[in-house]
């Protein structure tokens, strides 16, 4: 029995990043002889078994076959006569095919040690084409990466191209291409992957209503950059860069996806996108099986940014209507989060990184302004006056805006 530490622990040591969880791939063993050895297995599809004191998992070395279309068809084998250089030319990049002893020597056939020298995320065989997960990998891989100046193959590149052609994309299960784009949006680069999918075909083919985007022009003056699909990676990576979490990054992602159902000759202005930007992430949350949190936020955020960013204009009613549209009496971390989302839109334009989100202050206030009522007192009131508790509600929380915006004028 021999045991090697395998992929991104490895890797990561070689790039001088700190190293997560580390797995690991045995060699010459059986599944007998590791419960023999106290390992507790837990694998489904092959061997795969948990050390009895770290709880690491430690992997059979293993060889795969193709035996039907997506990422769920493979049959595995593993047997003492499977090479360490068996197990790691199944793995998807060089990078991630190097092994590393317990005495620290490393074990590299696939020259992942010279790619990660160069900066360069390539296959390691041509069985990488076999499993269509393998190409948002290397598209979350290229936007975690990006920092260090890593860069696609441009063999690889073209493989991608051909098992999208190929139709292995469209095999690929909503939950796990939401997986795989939930970790690429909480990368340091997220646009990098969406990139990377349309290179290679694959973003028209799960996400659309994401691709469709480019080319599709918006009015110069508030979007010097133009290009609408532009426009939502520089919102995205600002939220990458701000460190907010999945569900503002998913609803900076997703904010506009009505522009790309404009027609062009509306172009470049998008009359009622929010309303149409709202339907789509309904669409798409549910095909993609979107967690609620993430589908409730960008469904307001898509709705109500519109207003947000006119909010130091608006009259009190309309006012009051994004806040109640948002319910955000009744979900005020939510709100914050709505407010973050609808920052990144501001700030991801071409020379707004910088300037300051003037509604911010103000939803914050209108929102501190609302909590401040007394509700119990005002529904105490209509009983007794023997009127409509929900329009004397309506009625307060509307002269309340209207003082707090009285207030916030100068004199």
């Amino acid at each position: 029995m021999r045991i090697y530490a395998v992929g991104g622990s490895v890797r990561d040591q070689l790039l001088g990043l700190p190293a997560g969880d580390r797995d690991y791939v045995v060699v010459g063993s059986t599944p007998q002889e590791m419960i023999d050895a106290g390992y507790r297995p837990v694998g489904a599809d092959f061997p795969v078994f948990l050390h009895p004191h770290t709880h690491e998992e430690y992997a059979l070395a293993r060889t795969e076959r193709k035996t039907g279309p997506g990422y769920h068809g493979f049959v595995f084998h593993t047997e003492p006569s499977v090479t360490l250089a068996d197990d790691l030319r199944r793995r998807d990049l060089t990078i991630n095919a190097i092994a590393q002893a317990e005495d620290g020597a490393l074990t590299d056939p696939y020259g992942g040690a010279a790619d990660i020298e160069k900066r360069m995320l390539r296959h390691v065989s041509e069985s990488f084409a076999e499993d269509p997960v393998r190409v948002l990998r290397v598209a979350r891989f290229a936007a975690r990466f990006a920092c260090l100046g890593f860069t696609v193959a441009d063999e690889t590149r073209a493989l991608m191209r051909r098992m999208v052609a190929a139709g292995e994309v469209d095999h690929l299960v909503p939950e796990r291409v939401w997986q795989e784009l939930a970790r690429g949006l909480m990368e340091a680069t997220p646009s990098r992957m969406f990139e990377e999918l349309r290179l290679c075909g694959a973003l028209a083919r799960i996400l659309p209503e994401v691709d469709r985007l480019f080319g599709v022009p918006q009015a110069p003056k508030p979007h010097p950059e133009i290009d609408t699909g532009v426009h939502a990676m520089m919102v995205v990576d600002h939220a990458a860069a701000k460190g907010y979490g999945l569900r503002v990054r998913f609803a900076a992602l997703t904010h506009d996806l009505g522009k790309g159902l404009t027609p062009q000759q509306q172009w470049p202005h998008h009359p009622r996108h929010e309303e149409a930007s709202a339907a789509l992430v309904d669409a798409v949350s549910e095909r993609l099986r979107a967690p609620s949190e993430c589908h409730q936020l960008a469904r307001i955020v898509a709705r109500w940014h519109g207003d947000a960013h006119q909010a130091t204009a608006l009259p009190p009613q309309r006012l009051l209507d994004l806040l109640d549209g948002c319910d955000a009496l009744r979900r005020p971390e939510r709100f914050h989060d709505f407010i973050d989302a609808c920052s990144c839109d501001h700030h991801g334009r071409s020379g707004f990184a910088d300037k300051p989100y003037a509604s911010r202050g103000l939803l914050i206030g209108a929102l501190g302004a609302l909590q401040s009522l007394d509700y119990a007192a005002v529904a105490a009131g209509a009983r007794a006056g023997g009127g409509n508790i929900a329009e004397a509600v309506a009625r307060h929380k509307l002269a309340c805006l209207q003082q707090f915006i009285k207030e916030r004028k100068p004199a």
